[in-house]
């Protein structure tokens, strides 16, 4: 009888990510802190490791601006269009090496080692070709369950220079001693108010939550930190995910990069949301009934008047056609727009999302037009190959003054032909 094989999961997970992109192209910055900056340059959302000594997740940027010039951090506006090319490159290079993988994040995939006979080489593997080919350094934790390997993943992170990036918590004394070695409230899934109902139990490392009665967990907290116990303790009941299933809507919002009172810049706004609204519709093969467009001030400062509104439109079939969903948005904003306000933000969003096949048509019914899905076809074509905005409707603008601040963003070196990385040889 041929005995299965005990499942054996990875974690690869990206170091500081967004701030290590950046360093990529630009190894002068390999020593120097950076923080990377939200939407219109408003927070830290990013540190790299020697910075988050001297700056907190959040911070507004106005506020910390000349502590970062004080201690010599550098700030990035945040350039999602490199971390994200960045990210499928990083998620492709994992893929081609390992069986089976699951994107958990933008910067970090469970993967499966389960046959393979040196878990901890293969590891170092992975590890030295993204570095290699991406410039992304990476820790790489394994275990027989999902919580380990992210344990694992947590303590290659925690004792980089012991460790170099990899660790294995395959071994019964390897994940004994991490167990005792590492708080609860480290624990993948334990929160701050799960960990003060812990340890008033008595549970305060996770050697204590792995071997905690799982009946009682589950009776007193829920069913989900019952598996995590089990998965402390070597159960596995956590499997790789399957393709997640089409959005039931798709929304795209944006702050302007300043205060807007005119309705025109306002249906430009709207037109260029509902674009990448339809790119993402399309991508996931779907089609909309219904459209919600809304408008809104400013809701912080104290000195201007309030304002916000939305409506929903039915189109009169489900459609993926950018033209027809950018028209109903726009004719919409008609209905909300209000003269008087300095509106701060709008928000597209589709709803009643439908694949072929899921609506039925009777006789008298309007269809899509097959031409209209043709062209959709096309358009998607020539983006995908030249780049998004590269064929778009005249109603949106290439470069609109009301688009976010990005004063210290980086250049678009992966996805730009005319920002590509230049390097002189003197």
């Amino acid at each position: 009888m041929v005995t299965k094989p005990k499942p054996v999961f990875a974690l690869i997970d990206c170091n500081s990510f967004y701030a290590s992109c950046e360093r990529v192209f630009r190894p002068d910055l390999a020593k120097v802190p950076i923080v990377v900056l939200s939407n219109n340059d408003g927070c830290v959302i990013a540190r790299s490791y020697d910075a988050k000594p001297f700056v907190k997740m959040g911070e507004p940027y106005f506020q910390i601006k000349q502590r970062l010039q004080q201690e010599g951090i550098v700030a990035f506006s945040s350039n999602y269009a490199l971390y994200g090319d960045m990210s499928e490159r990083v998620m492709s290079l994992i893929e081609s090496m390992v069986p089976a993988v699951e994107v958990y994040s933008i910067d970090e995939s469970f993967a499966d080692l389960t046959g393979i006979a040196d878990v901890s080489a293969m590891g170092r593997q992975l590890r030295a070709r993204i570095l290699k080919c991406t410039g992304i350094p990476v820790g790489v934790g394994i275990g027989h369950t999902k919580t380990l390997a992210k344990l694992a993943n947590h303590t290659a992170k925690r004792l980089q220079t012991r460790t170099g990036g990899v660790v294995n918590l395959c071994g019964d004394f390897e994940r004994d001693w991490v167990l005792r070695n590492t708080a609860a409230s480290e624990v993948w899934g334990v929160g701050r108010r799960m960990t003060a109902h812990l340890e008033g139990m008595g549970i305060k490392t996770a050697m204590d939550l792995a071997k905690a009665d799982p009946w009682t967990l589950r009776k007193k907290f829920s069913v989900v930190i019952e598996k995590t116990a089990r998965e402390l303790s070597g159960t596995p009941c956590l499997e790789l995910d399957e393709p997640d299933p089409p959005k039931q809507a798709i929304c795209c919002s944006r702050m302007f990069g300043k205060r807007l009172t005119e309705l025109a810049p306002i249906k430009e706004a709207v037109a260029t949301y509902m674009m990448r609204a339809s790119e993402k519709l399309r991508a996931q093969k779907s089609y909309c009934k219904k459209v919600r467009v809304s408008i809104r001030t400013g809701m912080f400062n104290p000195d201007e008047a309030k304002y916000a509104k939305g409506v929903v439109v039915t189109l009169p079939y489900p459609t993926d056609d950018v033209r027809l969903l950018t028209k109903a948005a726009v004719d919409a904003l008609e209905h909300v727009f209000q003269p008087g306000f300095k509106y701060s933000k709008a928000e597209v969003l589709l709803l009643d999302l439908r694949q072929p096949g899921e609506f039925s048509d009777d006789l008298f019914a309007i269809n899509q037009p097959a031409e209209a899905s043709r062209v959709m076809a096309v358009l998607d074509q020539i983006n995908g190959r030249w780049g998004r905005g590269t064929l778009r409707a005249a109603s949106v603008p290439s470069k609109p003054d009301w688009g976010m601040q990005r004063e210290m963003m980086s250049q678009s070196y992966t996805t730009r032909l005319d920002q590509l990385w230049r390097v002189s040889c003197q």
